[in-house]
Order: C-alpha cells, then sequence, then structure tokens
C-alpha cells in the first residue's frame, strides 16, 4: 500500500517510519526537508503546494499540526483547522481511500481536568469512552475535535476518502523517553525536580496511564490500513491498568493488539538516566 505521512518528521512520525517502511511504501510531506528520507517540502496551510503529493496514494496518516495545548487561536487556526482542510480536500480529489487521522486525548481533555492528580491512582474508577462527549481542554483539543466531525462529512457527504479513522493519541514520546518514566526524566533532566520528588512520582504516574509506546501507535495505524470502516473515534494508549481511556473499541473493531504495558517498568532504564545524567552536566 502507497502511504503518505504528513507532519512526518515529528515525534509521531518517527515510529511509522520505524514500523512501517518494511510493508508499505511511505512517503513524506513535511514543512523541513530530512536528510535521510525524500520528501515533499510543503505547508498545509497551502493548497496548491501539497495536492500533487496525494496523487497515487492509497491511504493518508495526517500527522501534520501545531501540536501543543499552549496554541493560540492563530496557531491552531493555521495548521489544524485550515490545514486539516486541505488536506482532506486534496486526498479527496485525488481520490484516496484510507484516511488515519492523529486527534488527541485533548479532544476529551476536560476529563482529566475534572480529576487529576487524583486520577491517576491506581484505584481512580473512570472510563472515558469514543461514546462520551468531546470536552476540548483547549485550542488544540477543540481542533482535533473540529478534525473529527470534519472528517466525518467528507466521508458521509463527499464520498472521499472511503474509510476515516480518528486516532485519539494519549503521550507519544520519542527514544530514549518511549517509556513510562521519560516524562519525569524529562523534567529531571531540564532541572524542574529531582528524581523521588512527589513531582517525579506524579509525572510517572500520569505516564503510566497514557503512554502510547511507538510500536502500539504503528500497530494501531496499520490495523486502520487493513480495515473497512467509513467512520470510527479511538483512543490510543499502550496497555496500562492506571489508563482511563478505554482502548477496548479499538481491540475489538480493529483487532488493536498492544504489545507494552506501563505496569512493567517498576524504574527508568538504565540508559535513560545515563542519557538524563549526561545532559544534566552540560
Amino acid at each position: 500500500m502507497r502511504v503518505l505521512i504528513t507532519g512526518a518528521h515529528g515525534r509521531v512520525g518517527e515510529g511509522l517510519k520505524m514500523h512501517l517502511g518494511d510493508a508499505h511504501e511511505l512517503t513524506y510531506l513535511d514543512r523541513t526537508d530530512h536528510p535521510d528520507h525524500d520528501t515533499h517540502v510543503a505547508d498545509v496551510n497551502d493548497y496548491e503546494a501539497i495536492r500533487p503529493a496525494f496523487d497515487g496514494q492509497d491511504a493518508v496518516v495526517h500527522l501534520a499540526a501545531y501540536p501543543s495545548t499552549d496554541g493560540s487561536w492563530d496557531q491552531v487556526r493555521e495548521s489544524n483547522l485550515i490545514g486539516t482542510h486541505n488536506v482532506l480536500e486534496a486526498a479527496a480529489d485525488a481520490g484516496v481511500g484510507q484516511f488515519v487521522f492523529a486527534s488527541s486525548i485533548h479532544a476529551a481533555g476536560m476529563y482529566e481536568e475534572d480529576h487529576a492528580p487524583e486520577l491517576y491512582e491506581l484505584e481512580f474508577d473512570l472510563t472515558v469512552t469514543h461514546e462520551d462527549p468531546e470536552r476540548p481542554d483547549s485550542y488544540y483539543g477543540a481542533s482535533k475535535a473540529f478534525g473529527e466531525d470534519w472528517g466525518r462529512y467528507y466521508v458521509e457527504c463527499r464520498d472521499a476518502p472511503e474509510g476515516f479513522y480518528a486516532i485519539r493519541i494519549a503521550s507519544i514520546r520519542e527514544p530514549p523517553y518511549d517509556n513510562p518514566y521519560g516524562d519525569a526524566e524529562k523534567g529531571v533532566e531540564r532541572g524542574d525536580w529531582e528524581r523521588g520528588s512527589d513531582e517525579y512520582e506524579t509525572q510517572v504516574k500520569r505516564l503510566k496511564g497514557t503512554w502510547l509506546s511507538q510500536r502500539d501507535w504503528a500497530q494501531l495505524v496499520e490495523s486502520c490500513l487493513d480495515d473497512g470502516l467509513e467512520f470510527g473515534v479511538f483512543f490510543a494508549t499502550s496497555e496500562n491498568e492506571r489508563g482511563w481511556y478505554d482502548i477496548e473499541h479499538a481491540k475489538d473493531v480493529l483487532g488493536y493488539e498492544p504489545r507494552d504495558r506501563a505496569e512493567a517498568w517498576t524504574e527508568p532504564p538504565e540508559e535513560l538516566v545515563e542519557h538524563v545524567d549526561a545532559n544534566r552536566e552540560r
């Protein structure tokens, strides 16, 4: 299958390059070039510039976006609203069959805002499913909810793409931070807190609920590419005992089988600690 990845050279795109490249013919679209990957260089805000990249593609994985909840209206509007519309329009015009949209748990982020930090404890009882109302926590979260609705419009009213999969990504981290201690160790690296502090432990507990490993993320995308669903919204984490976002829907509908489990980690990996300590000394 020929698969176009927008925003391919960011953190979320790296897992797809590592784990999907052997099974599919990947094409990359990004605002910047890459020394190791041929790239169609264009901004998703510019429809005419991106449109040629969609010809001959079987699927699109749309990652390009302003990536953070701190985004202003202007930042989110350009990349996440106009950009998502342009990518959907280009996919429809080119007759692309499958569309995988990198949505976010922040489309339902107020459930966490209401209950944190108690939510991060194992005994806290909350499960948010795809059937619960959207509750964005930011311009960013609202833009992801918009993208989901925009995708439904295209498949139901425009008849293209044929299938739209909104994956509400939780927390993907790049190596060596791709483990449940990644955020806590980043804070140590920045000098925000020390290992073993209350702040450190809170970050560990949260990421043990939201962690999505790079290989589980790639497997979930692979499941979408192999599916024939018209439209679906799916939360995406690894197999986490502390998780409050439902992944049973993705298992039942897509056959998602996460390989990683956050609670299997009881301490940060040695290579991560060495990496962080080396950077602190600089």
